[in-house]
C-alpha cells in the first residue's frame, strides 16, 4: 500500500476539508481516501490494520510503565494515544482515554478517522471530565486488572486547576501507582515551539514544554513523533 503522504497528513487534510466545506468529518475522510484510490476511509483503514503504530508502541510497553508521548501540534499524537488505548482493548485489557482537551463528539470523530467503532470495544472507555487529575485517574484504575492502559490527554493540563496538586507531585503519584498496580500510563505531551527552529528530525525530552517544574526522569519510556516518523 502506497499513500501519497503519511496517513496523519491525510487526516489533517480531511479535517481542513471538513471545516472549509462544512461537511461531516467522516464524509471528508471518505473523500480523501477516494483520492488515494480507496473506496472510502474504512477501506483505507482496513488496509492499514497491519501497520498500526499504536499496536507497535503497545507491544513495547510493560506493566508499570509511565510513558511520555510527545509531538508538535498536528503530528498525530492524539490519534496515536487513541490507537494505543484501542489496541489494549482489542487484546481484552481495559483501554482508557482521559482527555481534558476534547469532548465526546471530538473523540468519536477521531476514532472514526482510525476506522474504529467504539461500540465494538467492550473494554474501551473515554473519560472527558474537567476533574481529570492524577487522583481521578488512579481512582478509576484502582480496580482495573494488571496491564490496563490509561492514556491521558494531556500532561500540561493536569495542574491547570489550582485545587489540583502541582504537576511534579501528580506525575510521581502516577508513577508509584503504575509500579504497584501494574497499570500502563501514557501521557500525551506538548513539545516546545522552539523545536520548529531546530534541525533535529524528532523531538526529545529537552524539547518537552514545561510551564511548571517536572522531573522528566520519572518516565520509564518515551515516544516522539514528527513529520511521519516515530521514535
Amino acid at each position: 500500500m502506497k499513500l501519497s503522504v503519511p496517513v496523519f497528513k491525510l487526516k489533517r487534510r480531511a479535517r481542513i476539508l471538513a471545516r472549509q466545506a462544512q461537511m461531516p468529518l467522516h464524509a471528508a475522510l471518505d473523500k480523501v481516501a477516494r483520492e488515494e484510490g480507496f473506496r472510502g476511509w474504512s477501506h483505507l483503514s482496513a488496509a492499514l490494520d497491519g501497520h498500526r503504530p499504536g499496536q507497535a508502541v503497545l507491544a513495547q510497553l510493560e506493566p508499570g510503565d509511565l510513558v511520555l508521548l510527545g509531538a508538535r501540534p498536528g503530528q498525530g499524537k492524539t490519534l496515536l494515544g487513541l490507537e494505543i488505548a484501542v489496541a489494549a482493548a482489542r487484546t481484552g485489557r481495559p483501554g482508557l482515554f482521559f482527555t481534558l482537551e476534547y469532548n465526546q463528539t471530538d473523540v468519536i470523530d477521531r476514532l472514526r478517522a482510525l476506522g474504529v467503532d467504539p461500540a465494538r470495544l467492550g473494554s474501551f472507555f473515554v473519560l472527558t471530565s474537567d476533574d481529570i487529575s492524577a487522583d481521578h485517574v488512579i481512582a478509576r484504575l484502582r480496580t482495573a486488572p494488571r496491564g490496563a492502559v490509561a492514556v491521558i490527554d494531556y500532561l500540561q493540563l493536569l495542574d491547570q486547576k489550582r485545587r489540583n496538586p502541582e504537576l511534579g507531585i501528580q506525575i510521581r503519584a502516577l508513577k508509584e501507582f503504575a509500579a504497584v498496580s501494574g497499570a500502563i500510563v501514557v501521557l500525551i505531551s506538548q513539545i516546545d515551539r522552539g523545536f520548529d527552529l531546530k534541525s533535529k528530525k524528532l523531538p526529545e525530552l529537552s524539547d518537552v514544554r514545561l510551564p511548571n517544574p517536572l522531573d522528566l526522569s520519572l518516565f520509564s519510556k518515551t515516544c516522539f513523533l514528527h513529520d511521519g516518523e516515530m521514535r
